[in-house]
């Protein structure tokens, strides 16, 4: 997974205004105490990135 198909999954998820908000403040365990931003600056692999945030917005398995 590419970073644009993980803004356009969280987009889709949660709006477009809200998704980046939500990446910017949201720390997740499964990411090391990151939020998506600091995920992605650390290098770590989008596909890793929206697991953690799939999980944490408890969203349904077609999303996945």
């Amino acid at each position: 997974m590419r970073e644009g198909e993980l803004w356009r999954r969280l987009e889709v998820a949660l709006g477009r205004a809200y998704a980046h908000a939500w990446a910017n403040q949201v720390v997740m365990a499964d990411l090391g105490g990151r939020t998506v931003s600091e995920a992605l600056a650390a290098g770590i692999d989008c596909k890793q990135i929206w697991r953690a945030s799939w999980e944490t917005l408890g969203l349904p398995a077609r999303d996945r």
